[in-house]
């Protein structure tokens, strides 16, 4: 462990720094977006049992039935405002994205300066360059490489996950409006 942090130099301190904002990005949005937060089982019961919840909770559509309860909002405010929760829950993404560009390419930087230092000091004489500096070039070539996949793939797949369970709770959002909509009017008619 202690040679791969030697062997990447410099590389190592944005390479950790995209690390620690990709795990802290994941994990937070993992808790963050658990279906209970975002649309909890009463407010779905309510809804199913053709109910308008009387006291909302602080979750995503707690906050929606709360706007509706106390703006009586039509149909297109009431979307509008439900698409902003959306966003809302999108927030800090665009950072783990920047994380899976950025890694791989600090990497490649790592390699690019790795292999200079190896071609910047061979001996005239020779043609053979520094046994040292070779070594040296080699290992921030391979380490800045590998730490900037290895640190890219899982964020790229973390990014994936959440944009799925975004998708798929906002498809839950998207059902639950519908249905205060049409509850909305049935307690207009009366």
């Amino acid at each position: 462990m202690i040679n791969l942090i030697e062997g990447a130099g410099i590389f190592i301190w944005p390479l950790g720094l995209c690390s620690i904002l990709g795990v802290f990005i994941i994990v937070e949005r993992i808790y963050a977006l658990m279906p209970g937060k975002i649309m909890p089982q009463h407010i779905v019961d309510s809804l199913i049992e053709g109910n308008i919840p009387d006291v909302p909770d602080d979750s995503v559509g707690g906050r929606i039935m709360q706007f509706y309860l106390q703006h009586k909002p039509d149909a297109d405010q009431l979307k509008a405002f439900a698409r902003l929760e959306v966003t809302r829950m999108e927030r800090g993404l665009f950072i783990l994205e920047i994380v899976v560009s950025a890694a791989p390419l600090i990497g490649l930087l790592g390699t690019v300066t790795g292999l200079v230092k190896v071609f910047a000091n061979i001996s005239i004489e020779t043609g053979m360059p520094d046994p040292g500096t070779f070594i040296e070039g080699i290992a921030l070539a391979l380490t800045t490489t590998m730490l900037g996949l290895s640190i890219a793939i899982p964020a790229l797949v973390g990014n994936h996950i959440l944009i799925r369970r975004i998708d798929t709770l906002a498809a839950r959002l998207s059902v639950g409006v519908e249905r205060l909509m049409v509850l909305g009017r049935e307690l207009e008619k009366e």
